[in-house]
């Protein structure tokens, strides 16, 4: 466990160190106290992110050890200074019509006035990660190809859809229209072309990646190095742009324990790199291919997630909410996919206690 999590202790300790120094600029003899709010959102932020680890398991399979370490090193860069940090002042940015420099300044110096702007630009940001979101959801079980399923009354049904050309899209749509009819008037044109926007995003990545997997062999006989290289690029954007999808909901409801963006980014950080830790074990370990229901319960939280987040857009949930939601599909899939391999040991112990008494039988 150390050798997969080293990395994140020292990174943790350093953003500590980080959160006591910036508190007590910021807010004198407020160090310890800052220290103890980033360590409840890197809880958090693991807490609501077993999902996306399971998830980004899944691709690091297939990319190469170089792309596997890029991400955890040039990922976390993003994650860290791209989702908790850049992005957040960004969107801002777009919606109130000012400066990055302006809100940078906003941000650091009247929180209160930043999350009040951040506020205002929650409905757009999370139909956006909501409908990526679902897109990966309805790709994942709209599959005829695929045979092994969890939740079969559900799942066999759905995996057939995909003879029906484009159904993710117009189901995806559907949702986006039916979002934007329920929220406020000012909202629904920011929310509408936010909603198309993650579904075309979501198209492009999983069309670029077909588009070079099906290529693969003829850019292999060209130059195989450059073939390994193209596959993790991609690969490694689909994992971030997941990641970022992610993080939007968690991004937003940190503003309840802090007002605080440094605080804030400092605290998701040490979460997110726990879970890039996370993901590195379960690949190495081989723990999806022990555990067979793993991604399919990853998937359903994932499906939880966005309807979550398309429901906040006029709701408010609670973290602990989107928390225990997918925490549960994980661990009811864990549980399932334990009972299964007992099972399975069980058959092949009889299968094999049937054939020694056969011989044995033969032999007398």
């Amino acid at each position: 466990m150390l050798k997969y999590f080293l990395g994140s202790y020292l990174f943790t300790a350093l953003c500590l160190v980080g959160a006591f120094i910036w508190g007590n600029h910021v807010h004198p003899g407020a160090g310890l106290q800052c220290v103890f709010i980033a360590l409840v959102l890197g809880v958090l932020e693991v807490s609501l992110s077993f999902d996306n680890a399971v998830v980004n398991a899944m691709k690091l399979e297939h990319m190469s050890e170089k792309w596997r370490h890029r991400f955890i090193t040039w990922g976390i860069a993003i994650a860290v200074f791209g989702m908790r940090f850049v992005f957040p002042i960004l969107v801002v940015s777009i919606f109130a019509k000012l400066s990055m420099l302006e809100v940078f300044k906003v941000a650091t110096t009247d929180p209160d006035t930043y999350a009040g702007y951040l506020h205002q630009t929650h409905a757009p940001i999370v139909t956006f990660g909501g409908l990526f979101l679902i897109m990966l959801f309805l790709n994942y079980f709209f599959n005829h190809k695929k045979e092994v399923h969890w939740i079969r009354c559900i799942e066999a049904p759905l995996s057939h859809l995909d003879h029906f050309k484009g159904i993710e899209i117009i189901i995806a749509l559907l949702l986006v229209l039916a979002t934007q009819q329920v929220v406020p008037t000012a909202e629904k044109l920011p929310v509408a072309i936010s909603g198309i926007f993650g579904i075309i995003t979501f198209l492009a990545i999983e069309g670029l990646a077909h588009f070079l997997e099906k290529h693969e062999e003829i850019r292999m006989a060209k130059c195989a190095t450059t073939n390994v290289a193209c596959s993790g690029l991609i690969s490694f954007i689909y994992l971030e742009l997941i990641d970022a999808s992610f993080s939007l909901d968690g991004v937003l409801g940190a503003f309840a324990l802090s007002k605080d963006i440094i605080i804030i980014t400092l605290g998701l950080s040490i979460g997110a790199m726990f879970v890039r830790s996370l993901t590195i074990m379960l690949v190495e370990k081989k723990t999806l291919a022990q555990f067979r229901y793993l991604e399919h319960g990853a998937h359903w939280a994932i499906g939880a997630l966005a309807g979550l987040m398309l429901i906040s857009t006029v709701k408010e949930v609670p973290e602990v909410i989107t928390g225990v939601i997918g925490l549960g599909f994980i661990v009811a899939a864990f549980g399932s996919s334990v009972l299964h391999n007992k099972k399975l040991q069980n058959l092949i112990a009889e299968n094999s206690d049937t054939e020694t008494n056969s011989e044995g039988g033969e032999n007398a």
